[in-house]
């Protein structure tokens, strides 16, 4: 067992009555903790407890679990800015290569095949003009030490596919591009952020969102992990929000004022699963007389959605709804208000709901800080999260068995989501802010508490191996609901677990329940308050 209390189960398996002969190896702590700090070791016993089963051959290393710099195929290839554009091209092809990079003075550009099509060539340039007329500057860049997977985050978000690697000391070490990061599964998202920026009406959007599931279940079957599925369906998810607005506002004519859309929810920490509906708020510079220019664009973008198969919230946290979807300066009041009246109606799911918001789309500059502008050391806004924190409990009982629906289309099933997840994050939530971390997923919420102590490292731990072990089970169940044709849930019958599994998760909600209980009592104490 665990110092911190949270088990793998083993020992409760070996005591049960088994049917067949059984041999049991007890290994030691220290001979497995370096294993399982190893990427493939982890994912096979993650897949091994979740009943994924393995794979008959060993798979080829993901590279979105390597650093990039281990995915540079060859040096880079690097021109003066006024190399004329014919040359550059020449040497491209000459390396081989489908990027060059572009000294000029202190900054670094870039130039890529597509900007030869699309800069020269379809633009009527001369190619005897310096290659510095059609490069992007500055080129954006990531350090050696990121992870191929992060990396291809940055590219679906940022719609590029050529991204130069830096040294420690800021040297170019080469460009990965989206071939070097990702099989051919992974592909799909990067041609579905393409079909959603190239899309001229809903009707082009609903179509490229149809893809949107398939490149899903893929990513899932190259087993990719669930954090990351997640975090590339929330960027795809971006891209067709910011193509739908676009549309609304080319449609409606120009903003009267600067309005910007915030993602909330579960789509604002990029842990968007088929099963998330999209929660959203609204905010604009100026007064309410703009606001129904808001309200047209709310709708537009809605509908699209709705299109799209993509339901706005249905408990109205949707920009939509007049609550959410305010001035700066209504957000600000009610901000005040509710730190100063948290026990008014709902204070707590507004508290959370504005402290993930995340921008995604404005006609000007976004307001610094998002929707919440408080202090992350505020003692009440801290003390309202806490609070949130102990409103969902893991369904696990005194015997230790599981709390299940009795009554109903769930009979005898699980939540998973409520359960499971929520209470997860709503406590990473209240630490992340404690450490000064307004916004993120709840993994980076919970590596930053433990950093920083607002959460011990045991607990951080503890919270970080459940999370990812319950998105992992929710997001499996989800992808055969996929398969199967049916709409995606959060509900799963225990019984359909085998006993590893069925043990971990039992673990994985005492143990949640046990870090609740910790920070109930803190509250009751004013301890981390006072």
């Amino acid at each position: 067992m665990r110092a911190d209390g949270f088990t793998w189960g083993y020992e409760r398996l070996i005591m049960r009555v088994i049917g067949e002969d059984t041999v049991c190896y007890r290994i030691p702590a220290d001979v497995v903790r370096p294993l399982l700090a190893r990427p493939d070791v982890l994912a096979f016993v993650a897949r091994s407890i979740v009943s994924r089963p393995p794979p008959i051959a060993p798979p080829p290393a993901d590279p979105g679990q390597r650093r990039v710099a281990a995915l540079i195929r060859r040096p880079p290839l690097l021109c003066p800015g006024d190399v004329p554009i014919r040359a550059a091209a020449q040497q491209m092809t000459a390396a081989g290569v489908s990027a060059v990079l572009v000294r000029h003075g202190a900054t670094i550009g870039i130039v890529t095949d597509r900007d030869l099509r699309s800069r020269v060539i379809a633009a009527g340039r001369s190619p005897d003009e310096p290659v510095s007329a059609v490069m992007t500057e500055p080129a954006y860049t990531v350090s050696a030490d990121r992870l191929g997977g992060d990396v291809l985050l940055d590219m679906l978000e940022r719609n590029i596919h050529h991204i130069p690697v830096l040294s420690p000391a800021g040297e170019v070490l080469g460009v990965v591009d989206d071939g070097d990061l990702v099989a051919a599964e992974g592909r799909m998202p990067l041609l579905l952020r393409r079909a959603i920026g190239l899309a001229q009406t809903q009707a082009d959007l609903a179509a490229a969102a149809a893809g949107l599931n398939p490149a899903l279940v893929a990513l899932r079957d190259a087993q990719v992990p669930a954090e990351q599925v997640a975090a590339v369906r929330s960027v795809v998810l971006d891209a067709l929000i910011r193509r739908l607005a676009e549309l609304a506002v080319r449609d409606a004519g120009p903003a009267p004022a600067s309005f910007t859309w915030f993602a909330l929810g579960s789509l604002a920490r990029r842990e968007a699963v088929p099963s998330s509906d999209v929660d959203s708020a609204l905010a604009w510079a100026g007064d309410d007389e703009v606001a129904g220019y808001g309200r047209r664009l709310a709708g537009a973008v809605n509908d699209g959605l709705r299109a799209c198969g993509l339901p706005p919230d249905a408990q109205g946290a949707n920009a939509a709804n007049p609550l959410f979807a305010r001035s700066l300066t209504s957000w600000q009041t009610l901000e005040r208000s509710l730190s100063e009246d948290p026990t008014q109606d709902q204070a707590l799911i507004m508290a959370s709901l504005i402290t993930d918001g995340r921008p995604v789309f404005s006609t000007g500059p976004p307001p610094g800080g998002g929707l919440w502008q408080m202090s992350p050391d505020h003692p009440d806004l801290r003390r309202l999260l806490a609070q949130f924190a102990l409103s969902f409990r893991p369904p696990t009982g005194f015997w230790r068995e599981f709390v299940v629906e009795h009554s109903g289309e769930r009979r005898g099933q699980l939540d998973l989501k409520h359960g499971g997840l929520i209470p997860i994050v709503d406590l990473a939530r209240w630490a992340g802010m404690g450490a000064g971390v307004t916004s993120g997923s709840t993994m980076d919420r919970l590596r930053a508490a433990e950093a920083a102590g607002t959460l011990a490292g045991p607990e951080a731990r503890t919270l970080m191996e459940a999370f990812g072990f319950i998105s992992s089970l929710r997001l499996d169940h989800q992808v055969e609901q996929l398969r199967r044709g049916e709409p995606p849930d959060d509900f799963i019958d225990p019984k359909t677990l085998n006993p590893l599994a069925r043990s971990y998760l039992r673990e994985a909600f005492r143990a949640v329940a046990s870090v609740q209980a910790g920070l109930a009592a803190e509250l009751s104490l004013g301890v981390r308050w006072g």
